[in-house]
């Protein structure tokens, strides 16, 4: 009886400190998040990031200009890019021609006329996207999309919320 009460301490021991070193950050057992800003030079989009999660670039973005970034752990993708807007869509035709799901699918959505947010809960992992529209007719189309672990949600929130509200072409 012991050894199986041993075994399974041992066991959630182990569970614990499996904890991603992302999570970790963000629930501020680590240092503070170290905010830094990105800048795509060619459309002037600008947006912070937590290098401290992401401190590596892996890769150039697979649409439009930019960087993808994975965590330390692996278990987390920060996509930064820029697109040009050549077919002068809204956020709402922008979903409406591209999006690569049903929006059933989606457990978030807010579309506005000058940007949408959505997001998606599925085999464990959430995966968000924000895209804002420049002003002026055919302008770019300034995103990034976050990959992350559902089950550390509650960690992310204020992550994601910092992100998103950063989003932005430079000013002047």
């Amino acid at each position: 009886m012991y050894a199986v009460a041993r075994h399974l301490l041992a066991g959630t021991l182990a569970a614990l400190s499996a904890v991603s070193g992302a999570e970790a950050q963000i629930r501020g057992r680590q240092p503070a998040l170290d905010w830094q800003t990105f800048l795509v030079p060619e459309f002037g989009t600008t947006v912070e990031y937590p290098a401290s999660i992401f401190p590596v670039p892996d890769g150039k973005a697979e649409k439009g200009l930019g960087q993808r970034f994975n965590s330390a752990d692996g278990r987390s993708v920060l996509t930064i890019y820029t697109r040009e807007n050549a077919a002068g869509d809204t956020p709402a035709s922008y979903l409406r021609n591209n999006l690569r799901t049903g929006r059933s699918v989606l457990d978030y959505e807010r579309v506005t006329r000058s940007f949408f947010a959505i997001s998606s809960e599925r085999r464990g992992l959430i995966f968000y996207s924000r895209c804002n529209f420049s002003a002026e007719a055919g302008g770019a189309i300034h995103c990034f999309d976050l990959v992350y672990p559902q089950d550390e949600k509650r960690a992310w929130d204020p992550v994601v919320t910092r992100i998103s509200r950063s989003l932005r072409p430079l000013d002047g």
